[in-house]
């Protein structure tokens, strides 16, 4: 009997092989490299007249692909769309059924969590129709961007400067960094000081510090207030008045989401959002492993869900009781709660097999692709460990009044700190009380000799500049985009130069808070953080079948538009001025001024309109530097140059502590085979070492 052939169409070639090894003979994979129709680039494509209806069209680079697409389904008995498990992947799916002239009540959508053989012989036991909530949630968010980037964008260029972007949640997250900037600025720093007194016994020195005056919490605000009470201190003795000992336990962090993953591996490995996103979608996609092939090896990375499944629970707790014993089980398994602005639609990330540890693959795969299946392995490793438990004391002495508090903390048994270490911000603890190691023994009404007391005078600090971890936490908290959106958001406030990056931290620049005053003046009643959030929930009510997309769509339209009008015809600008030269018009004998167009900087006589001279800039009153690619060897920028010749390279900014340089575009990463650095030619992604073969797909 003859097999039927079965089709499985899936969004990136880099899951082929992963997939295929779970498959079937009979079955053939197909990959849409993303979206094969979408809303076109070079118009505005909405009919506002016509209930916002979008205009789809075929994306000219994927004819060709739709042609196969179609002869493939057409051959097929079977076809199965496995798009990515998200609003995203299904509206995808929809275009793909769309361009095969599938009703839409056919079941051929399938998803899986993970590339792995049960999960994806589930999902193809269980197909169904495509989800219309889902992708009229996708149709909403991508009609009301394409509103505000066709609508603001322009306004701002004619306002501000030339090739200006707004966006719906770009703009938000750059009024954040702008913001913060802003109370950092306008921080006032107050005079407070700290006494610390070292005591002794038995031997053994210990530090205790002032904390309360009359037993009422006391910090001295200046000199005077510290030499009162050094006075009365140093007349005094230490005295004992309460000893407290309590057991004390920690429990287990959450596996990760993907907001949690990037802060971490950022905070911890100084990976930025770009570089996780690579590499979480490369673990998930799959990797070369030796002896194996291409081997998917995480969960799904776009989520903000802290649940797991029942097996992957079983599985890692029978982990740890063969690999740490009994003890490190917890009596219960421990259940985390998703917070219920979350879409919860997938698991947290985790790893698909325990077995597979991170030493396993570590010289199979390229250094950022190890570290991070090390972090997400030993973070959803601890999740499932039983508690941290610690012996802590803590001493009050009485002196004169005065009141000193000494504490020490002893481990007694490791629990989850065993597989994994929480990151302490060292801005953030700084001031806090930080819990020593273990006390001598002491006992109530014991006086301690003290060796010495030393005041130290401090001002209290402004706010810290957001880093890109600590920017994706708080659009997190504050429910601004989604996990699908934090990376691709934060990499634009860098690349249209709004922020700048001051080693970790984002630094608004002038561009940045002239687009954040400027949209405050204007569209501060769309552009904040509480209606963004507001937003989100009304696209989730879309995707949950509470909500019609057009009337939401039509709700922030109505507002907006007034916006737009008021914008346009007001007569204020933020336009900076003309630089003048020395140059001399050659037509009316006026100075020629550097003016900035829509193609960029140019000369224009100074008595425009009267005369319309204009000229292209002298290369030395050009931009100085232009930035391409990052260093594979020190990760900083790499300079586009030109050789005597005319001909491009690219050397490091960093030159001459750094010599790197390529006449291909540099990637910043490292081959997986022979770790030399991977470059761009043209369309090609490849190893720059001519006898390696490794090539990549280029995502673009």
């Amino acid at each position: 009997m003859e097999e039927k052939l079965k089709l499985v169409i899936i969004e990136s070639p880099a899951k082929r092989e992963s997939l295929k090894k779970y498959l079937g003979p009979d079955y053939e994979v197909y990959a849409t490299k993303g979206h094969i129709r979408d809303l076109p680039q070079k118009s505005f494509a909405i009919d506002l007249k016509n209930n916002f209806q979008p205009k789809y069209e075929i994306l000219p680079d994927k004819k060709e692909l739709i042609a196969g697409l179609k002869k493939k389904a057409e051959q097929a008995d079977y076809v199965y769309i496995a798009t990515d498990p998200d609003r995203e992947g299904e509206a995808i799916s929809w275009h793909v059924a769309y361009v095969l002239g599938y009703p839409a009540d056919k079941k051929c959508r399938i998803q899986f969590n993970e590339i792995s053989k049960k999960a994806v012989t589930k999902a193809l036991e269980e197909p169904r129709a495509i989800d219309l909530n889902l992708v009229d949630a996708q149709q909403a968010r991508r009609v009301m961007d394409r509103i505000v980037g066709y609508k603001l964008s322009p306004i701002l260029c004619k306002k501000i400067a030339p090739k200006l972007s707004a966006g719906r949640v770009q703009s938000v997250a750059l009024k954040l960094v702008v913001d913060r900037e802003k109370e950092i600025e306008e921080f006032k720093p107050e005079e407070f000081w700290t006494v610390t007194a070292t005591l002794e016994k038995s031997g053994q020195a210990f530090k205790a510090s002032l904390d309360k005056k009359d037993k009422k919490k006391f910090v001295p605000k200046n000199k005077e207030e510290v030499d009162q009470a050094l006075e009365k201190i140093k007349q005094g003795q230490f005295e004992i008045v309460e000893l407290k000992k309590a057991n004390t336990k920690s429990h287990a962090p959450a596996p990760f989401t993907t907001s949690t993953m990037q802060q971490d591996a950022l905070n911890k490995l100084g990976m930025s959002l770009k570089r996780t996103s690579s590499a979480a979608q490369q673990l998930y996609e799959g990797v070369e492993l030796k002896g194996e092939g291409k081997t998917a090896l995480i969960t799904y990375i776009r989520t903000d869900s802290v649940r797991i499944s029942t097996d992957a629970q079983n599985a890692c707790l029978d982990y740890i009781k063969r690999t740490y014993g009994d003890k490190f089980v917890p009596a219960k398994p421990n259940i985390y709660h998703t917070k219920e602005s979350a879409q919860d639609a997938h698991e947290a990330i985790r790893p698909i097999s325990m077995d597979r540890k991170p030493e396993d693959i570590k010289d199979s795969v390229a250094p950022d692709n190890y570290r991070l299946y090390k972090l997400i392995y030993e973070r959803f490793l601890a999740s499932q460990m039983a508690e941290a438990e610690y012996a802590s004391v803590t001493v009050n002495f009485d002196v004169n009044g005065y009141g000193f508090k000494a504490s020490g903390k002893t481990m007694l048994f490791p629990g989850y700190t065993t597989a994994y270490k929480e990151y302490v911000d060292d801005d953030k603890n700084e001031g806090k009380e930080t819990l020593a190691g273990k006390l001598p023994v002491m006992e109530e009404g014991e006086v301690i000799p003290c060796k010495e007391i030393l005041p130290e005078q401090k001002f209290t600090k402004p706010p810290t500049r957001y880093t890109e971890a600590s920017l994706v936490k708080a659009m997190e908290e504050k429910g601004i985009g989604r996990p699908a959106t934090y990376a691709a958001t934060i990499t634009v406030l860098t690349s249209r130069t709004y922020c700048e990056k001051e080693g970790k931290y984002l630094v608004p620049t002038k561009l940045g808070r002239n687009v954040t005053d400027y949209l405050d003046q204007f569209f501060s009643s769309v552009i904040n953080v509480k209606f963004t959030a507001h937003m989100e929930q009304r696209l989730d009510d879309i995707a949950e079948d509470k909500d019609e997309w057009q009337k939401v769509i039509e709700a922030f339209w109505d507002g907006f538009s007034v916006l737009l009008g008021k914008a346009d015809a007001s007569a204020v600008t933020m336009k900076a001025p003309p630089e003048e030269t020395d140059i001399v018009c050659e037509k009316c004998g006026g100075k020629m001024l550097i003016r900035e167009g829509r193609y960029g900087k140019f000369l224009g006589c100074a008595n425009f309109p009267k005369c319309k001279n204009v000229q292209p800039l002298p290369e030395k009153a050009a931009e100085p530097k232009k930035y391409a690619g990052i260093c594979p060897e020190c990760g900083a920028k790499m300079t586009v140059r030109h050789s005597k010749r005319g001909k491009l390279y690219y050397s490091c900014e960093r030159y001459p502590d750094c010599t790197c340089m390529t006449w291909d575009l540099p990637t910043g990463k490292k081959c997986p085979k022979c770790k030399s650095p991977i470059v761009q030619k043209g369309k090609v992604i490849k190893c720059s070492n001519k006898d390696c073969d490794y090539k990549e797909e280029n995502p673009s």
